[in-house]
């Protein structure tokens, strides 16, 4: 797929015009290019060229999407950013890196296989939301969209899986001014969808801490333990797997948005806002301190929106007890994982269905909808899992 050249600009006739400058002065102002060559100035993007650095998007991560569907290069011959050329195309070093990309995420579908996790198809849509052209370099923001259907699901179980991610995509102008794409960058705050292959961020790690600190107690990963059902509650947990799916995608207004937020992201205060919906009350008092629990469109406690504020309220309020085992959640359950296993934790999940005793999990930063359990751990087999009864 190409588009349209790029309107050329003058050419350079001279870059020094001066009747009085040496040749060496002259030739010491040449910009770094072979000698003689034609040189376009500073290229402008066009509607035409977004549209392009659109569809190469769209390319990337199609192919990494259906890497885990079937292989390396899906149901094609050969990627589909091998048909980019000319005016828009991959650099020879992103080509490579992709290359690598597409044959570890085969490997990832292997190892997702073997944990249960199959997918029959997926699809992949991107959107380009903003272009910043500074020179000869175009950052691209994109958005990519990705639907995953499980192979083979039964009776009960959920079709698909789905998340969205953000990106920045560079570009940079060659002498002719045509586009390479030279660099790929995963933008959330949590880097968690299944096609990611670099390490997860961790969130900021907690600014308070002493002995007073409540422990959550680590949940194994091993399959089929003994159930645990829930037993004498009064929350709403259907409420709150409502919320959390019906709000994965298009963030509630009535709160504020920590994606890219010194605070470590939004993956805790989407999980709160959850909770809230299935009858959590407030605990109102100081924003710091870790036994009090509030959130609403003007003021969020630590404890609302921190990874481990929320932890230490969860158990030191007695509304959560400690599981087992990861595969014991339930629906209004919530896991967290310490990507790093240095004690602090990174991430926040909330339970939104369940079915042949695998749990899945929906969460914020990457937006992501019904993530199995078993993906997770097969994904992150290092990390440490923290499983909450709420």
């Amino acid at each position: 797929m190409k588009s349209r050249k790029l309107s050329r600009s003058r050419r350079r006739a001279t870059i020094f015009g001066a009747a009085a400058a040496s040749v060496v002065a002259g030739a010491a102002l040449l910009p770094n290019w072979s000698a003689g060559a034609a040189v376009v100035d500073d290229p402008t993007v066009d509607a035409k060229t977004k549209a392009t650095f659109q569809r190469l998007a769209d390319a990337v991560f199609t192919d990494r999407t259906d890497a885990l569907v079937t292989g390396k290069q899906g149901n094609r011959e050969k990627p589909l950013t091998n048909g980019f050329s000319g005016d828009v195309k991959l650099s020879v070093g992103t080509a490579r890196t992709e290359d690598a990309t597409l044959s570890s995420l085969g490997q990832r579908k292997d190892k997702l296989a073997k944990a249960g996790e199959k997918y029959s198809k997926a699809a992949t849509t991107v959107t380009l939301n903003a272009t910043r052209v500074t020179g000869r370099t175009a950052k691209a923001a994109v958005t990519e969209t990705t639907t995953l259907t499980y192979a083979k699901a039964g009776a009960g179980q959920p079709r698909t899986t789905g998340f969205q991610a953000q990106h920045e995509l560079t570009f940079k102008a060659d002498q002719s001014g045509n586009w390479q794409l030279t660099g790929i960058a995963d933008t959330d705050q949590g880097g968690l969808a299944v096609n990611t292959l670099s390490k997860p961020v961790a969130s900021v790690k907690a600014t308070t801490a002493d002995d007073t600190m409540p422990n959550a107690a680590r949940a194994a990963t091993t399959r089929n333990p003994a159930a645990v059902p829930k037993t004498g509650t009064t929350y709403d947990y259907k409420a709150m797997a409502a919320y959390a799916e019906k709000y994965v995608y298009t963030y509630n207004t009535d709160y504020p948005d920590f994606n890219n937020h010194t605070a470590g992201g939004d993956c805790t205060n989407f999980v709160s806002q959850s909770l809230k919906a299935g009858g959590w009350k407030h605990v109102p008092g100081y924003v710091y301190d870790y036994t009090k629990w509030f959130g609403n469109a003007d003021i969020q406690s630590d404890s609302f929106v921190g990874v481990n504020e929320w932890s230490w309220f969860a158990q030191n309020s007695k509304r959560t007890t400690a599981l087992a085992n990861v595969y014991q959640l339930e629906v209004g359950d919530v896991l967290q994982m310490d990507f790093d296993r240095d004690g602090s934790k990174d991430h926040t999940m909330i339970v939104t269905y369940k079915a042949n005793g695998i749990p899945y999990v929906t969460y914020h930063s990457n937006n992501t909808l019904r993530r199995s359990v078993a993906s997770l751990v097969a994904s992150y087999p290092n990390a440490y899992y923290y499983a909450y009864r709420t």
